[in-house]
Order: structure tokens, then sequence, then C-alpha cells
């Protein structure tokens, strides 16, 4: 446990510096073009040129991690089995899913024998049918 704790420290501290390096480098950086821009557009433009530089970065920066965040391609509903379809469900509506949740742990504490015939047939193996198989054109 205090390995855990010390390496979840020590992550942490590294961000933070990683964070302020990052921080002064930005700064530096934005002084040095203002600096060099500032005997050929004056100091407002200079100011705006690098303002103007500061958020094509910005934008720039947003654009990767929006198309990182996207994540994998969805799977056609066709395409999946129960499961997936059920952790689709969660992701979509997760106030509904916590619902059933609820709904469905008060159904197995009143009746342990019938949430054991559900677990089992979902949990095993031979009772679960054949994928299907696309036809091959």
């Amino acid at each position: 446990m205090k390995a855990i704790l010390r390496k979840v420290v020590f992550g942490l501290i590294a961000a933070a510096v990683l964070a302020a390096a990052t921080g002064v480098l930005v700064v530096s950086a934005a002084y040095a073009l203002f600096a060099l821009l500032r005997e050929a557009l004056g100091p407002s433009g200079a100011a705006a040129a690098v303002a103007l530089a500061a958020a094509v970065l910005m934008g720039a920066t947003g654009l990767v991690f929006a198309a990182l965040a996207k994540g994998p391609k969805r799977v056609p509903a066709e395409e999946q089995d129960l499961l997936q379809r059920l952790m689709g469900m969660v992701r979509d509506r997760p106030i509904i899913s916590v619902g059933a949740l609820i709904g469905l742990a008060t159904v197995a504490i009143r009746n342990p024998a019938l949430a054991a015939i559900v677990a089992k047939a979902f949990l095993d193996p031979k009772s679960r049918p054949a994928a299907k198989k696309k036809a091959r054109s």
C-alpha cells in the first residue's frame, strides 16, 4: 500500500513539474516572438501576432485531442452480442441503467434463486448460440 501511494505522489509531482516547465516554455517563447516582431510591427502589432500564434497553437492542439477522444469506431448493432449492447445502453443512458441496476438488485435480494438462474444463463458458455458469420460476396 505504501509503495502504491509513493508512486502516485511521485507521479503527481512529476506532472506538476512538467506543467510548470511547459508554462515557462510557453511564456518565454511568447516573449521571444514579441521581441522579434516588435521592431517590425510595433508593440500592439507584435502583441496581436503573439495572440494569433497562441490561438493557432491552441486550436491545433484542441483538434488533435478531439480526434483522439473519439475513440474506436462502434460495431454495428447487428454484429454486437448481448453484453456489448448492454454496455452501449449504459454509456448512452446512464440514469436508466442505474434505475435498472437498483431494480435488479432488489429482485436479487428478494429472490436469490432467480438471480442464480439468470447469472448462470448469462455466464454459461455452452448455452450461448453460435455467432452469425457474414456471407461473403
